[in-house]
């Protein structure tokens, strides 16, 4: 049975259509690549998805599914002053979840005690976005939804947390729904990829939907790999 069953979705925002009529299914474990220019809907689905937002159509989880999410921004206050640690335990206090969960958490994602114990505020852009996925993670849910996890975050930082991400799908079997404009990193990690403006315009393996003609019609015009060397 899949994970996840979407039928004829539907969000609309004061008549203004954004997501139209999108079927798809994930099975669990896989890794769905979001794809598609700016403005095509990736962000509101995700949040469709999550049931934060109101909507049109089926959207059918598995009945085992533990939501987590990691946005792709928060703006911390600098002079905040608390610290990672502070927010898991807070966290894990309201789940009522054992602290030994946090250890367990710190050991899974190699959480260094400086990302821990350091003002929010003060952490740097690949620290900050690994307290994000860290605090998804609190609670052990089977699948996550990144929202352009590496967004702002310099190349070698960029290569560090899609690891991670793909650590979490292949030696945890976490189901992950991720929004990237990298397609190298799609082509490298996804087993399957939405093509998304506003309507489907693909939706299958890497090989599938990467290719040059569905690329030109997705972004309307000629598309050239956004990627980074790799060795």
């Amino acid at each position: 049975m899949p994970i996840l069953n979407v039928k004829n979705l539907s969000v609309s925002f004061d008549n203004r259509s954004v997501v139209c009529d999108l079927s798809f299914s994930l099975e669990k474990g896989e890794c769905l690549a979001i794809i598609g220019p700016n403005g095509s809907g990736k962000t509101v689905l995700l949040k469709a998805l999550l049931g934060i937002i109101p909507y049109e159509g089926e959207i059918k989880w598995a009945e085992d599914v533990k939501l987590g999410y990691v946005p792709q921004k928060i703006d911390a206050d600098r002079h905040l002053p608390l610290n990672l640690k502070n927010l898991l335990t807070a966290k894990a206090r309201i789940a009522r979840l054992p602290k030994s969960e946090i250890k367990t958490l710190s050991k899974t994602i190699e959480l260094q005690p400086d990302i821990l114990t350091s003002p929010i505020g003060h952490l740097s852009g690949g620290q900050f976005q690994k307290a994000l996925i860290a605090f998804a993670l609190l609670g052990n849910p089977n699948v996550i939804l990144f929202d352009e996890p590496t967004a702002s975050l310099d190349q070698l930082t960029e290569e560090h947390v899609y690891e991670l991400v793909h650590n979490l799908q292949e030696k945890h079997g976490i189901t992950v729904f991720l929004v990237s404009h990298d397609l190298t990193v799609v082509y490298r990690y996804a087993t399957k990829v939405l093509c998304l403006n506003r309507k489907a315009i693909c939706f299958g393996t890497p090989q599938e939907a990467l290719q040059p003609r569905i690329l030109e019609k997705l972004y309307a015009a000629p598309h050239k790999y956004h990627h980074h060397d790799h060795e």
